[in-house]
């Protein structure tokens, strides 16, 4: 989850160096991005029912081998148009990587280990925004921006053999068959999830949009060598740890709706400023922890929401929220890039506020009345 999760948001510190290359500009380049959250939201949906009728295995074992395969044939890309293919490649095989693992664990533990077992999960994934992600700005720093798809994907590709050799043989849980509509139908069926889904869909187009220009802006604008947004990169990562932390407390509040409308809306509130105030690399680097951290309380809170009200079909909504959480990025990157296009960084700002507006909305008018269920 770590490697694919890295995979996933690797192409922030590369907008740069990839717009160079093929003469493109940093808003056309992060289309890059737009294009694996699509593919990402796609797979990430449907994986599911592809889990129980043919094991967590061989999807494992198929989607790391897919995953490394596409991502170390991005570092040959000769154009920007095979490289745009080769990540819509990328996000079809790493959007199966996420619900498999957890429904994995969700196999092998009890009900009482699994909250827990999610946490670290998660945990470690966010990590990837600490960690690899400013690995990669390094790489890219010494080497080039083909160097981190280079080993990113051998190192998938190694994954991928570990999984076929070490993967716990679980029995397969459902019958062989896709009769699966029924299970969407009954999440799409409930308001609350309805509401669940939109909230989160806006609030990851902000996350999206803030994390994945904040390195072109440090570049652009302070003028940051690719190598120099590594520190950066990893201090406003911590942000998506400690967000995540705080989510399980927020999950258990009463007030809850309220209090995530509040973090969604002080996290547009620090994404506009980051994007729009002339202040010092690490005055920005600040206030772009502060967003991020309160933007990503929203996420887990809603995946906690979903696990209460989903009853037996607990991996058809995940899987649907998970696609709430990539169309998102394909909005924050996509949306983004189109404001940054027309107005500059700033409107970048205000398209995270808006998007972050709209979510705390939704959360006060359709999740206000709703409590956690003890």
């Amino acid at each position: 989850m770590f490697l694919a999760q890295s995979v996933q948001l690797m192409l922030a510190p590369l907008l740069v160096d990839i717009s160079d290359e093929f003469d493109i500009s940093v808003a056309a380049a992060g289309q890059l991005a737009a294009a694996t959250f699509a593919a990402w939201a796609i797979s990430v949906i449907s994986v599911g029912p592809i889990s129980d009728s043919f094991g967590r295995r061989p999807v494992a074992v198929a989607g790391l081998g897919l995953l490394g395969i596409s991502v170390l044939a991005s570092s040959f890309a000769p154009n920007f148009g095979v490289l745009l293919a080769l990540r819509v490649v990328t996000g079809l095989s790493g959007g199966m990587i996420p619900p498999n693992s957890m429904a994995a664990v969700s196999d092998v533990l009890t009900p009482a280990r699994r909250a827990q077992a999610f946490g670290r999960l998660m945990a470690v994934a966010s990590l990837s925004g600490v960690i690899g992600v400013p690995l990669v700005a390094l790489m890219a720093s010494g080497g080039g921006w083909r160097v981190p798809f280079l080993v990113i994907g051998s190192l998938l590709l190694i994954s991928s053999t570990l999984h076929w050799l070490w993967y716990p043989k679980i029995p397969r849980s459902g019958a062989q068959n896709f009769s699966f509509i029924s299970r969407y139908k009954q999440m799409a069926s409930i308001s609350l999830f309805r509401s669940a889904w939109t909230a989160n869909f806006f609030q990851r187009m902000a996350f999206y949009a803030t994390s994945g220009y904040l390195p072109a802006y440090l570049i652009s604008e302070h003028g940051l060598r690719v190598g120099d947004t590594a520190i950066p990169l990893a201090i406003v990562g911590v942000g998506v740890v400690i967000g995540s932390t705080m989510a399980g407390s927020v999950a258990a509040m009463k007030l809850r709706a309220q209090m995530m409308a509040g973090c969604s809306l002080v996290g547009g509130l620090a994404a506009l400023l980051f994007f729009s105030v002339d202040i010092s690399v690490w005055g920005a680097v600040g206030v772009a922890l502060v967003g991020v951290t309160f933007i990503s309380i929203g996420w887990p809170t809603f995946l906690a929401i979903s696990a209460e009200i989903s009853g037996s079909s607990q991996a058809t909504a995940v899987g649907m929220l998970g696609a709430s959480n990539q169309l998102g990025g394909v909005g924050g990157a996509a949306l983004g890039g189109a404001v940054l296009a027309l107005g500059g960084f700033s409107t970048v700002g205000f398209f995270c506020l808006i998007v972050t507006l709209l979510s705390a909305t939704v959360l006060q008018i359709s999740m206000s009345g709703q409590k956690p269920v003890n």
